[in-house]
């Protein structure tokens, strides 16, 4: 499977979101945290204080207005439906030409896979540590939003 949904960034990007691979909702939907049951962009405006954007456009522009870059760390591998778990054969994307057209400063794993994935693949390019925050998935349903949101504020500048 290849990665079909384009990076999320511009040059005043300073923080980077990285999930692992999208999910089959969100490759259906044409872009990131596409699955309506993810708590992402609820997780998102409670941090940053706005209205849950609805439309793609909506969710592109919230997330350039505050400096927020989003992709994933693989850009293609072997994976079984939405399951993390069953990612083989990745290859990761380039992360690094992102932090080099962009102001980035501080990455955030959205999950333990996207953490795992960077660390092995991406890091000795980038050198920049990567912040694990929880995932927002359906899959990580034992974590409330309130946690959720309460353990990314903690974590997340």
């Amino acid at each position: 499977m290849i990665h079909p949904i384009d990076p999320l960034y511009n040059q005043h990007s300073r923080l980077l979101i990285l999930g692992s691979f999208p999910s089959v909702k969100s490759r259906e939907s044409g872009f990131y945290y596409g699955n309506p049951q993810n708590r992402f962009w609820d997780v998102l405006r409670k941090l940053l204080g706005c209205e849950k954007p609805l439309s793609i456009n909506e969710k592109k522009e919230m997330l350039l207005h505050h400096g927020i870059a989003i992709w994933d760390v693989i850009k293609s591998c072997d994976i079984i439906g939405s399951s993390d778990s069953s990612i083989e054969n990745g290859i990761p994307n380039d992360i690094q030409s992102i932090i080099e057209a962009s102001s980035i400063t501080k990455i955030y794993a959205n999950g333990n896979k996207a953490f795992e994935l960077y660390t092995k693949y991406v890091f000795p390019q980038t050198k920049i540590p990567i912040v694990l925050l929880p995932s927002t998935s359906p899959a990580n349903a034992r974590m409330s939003l309130e946690h959720l949101v309460e353990v990314w504020a903690k974590n997340f500048q």
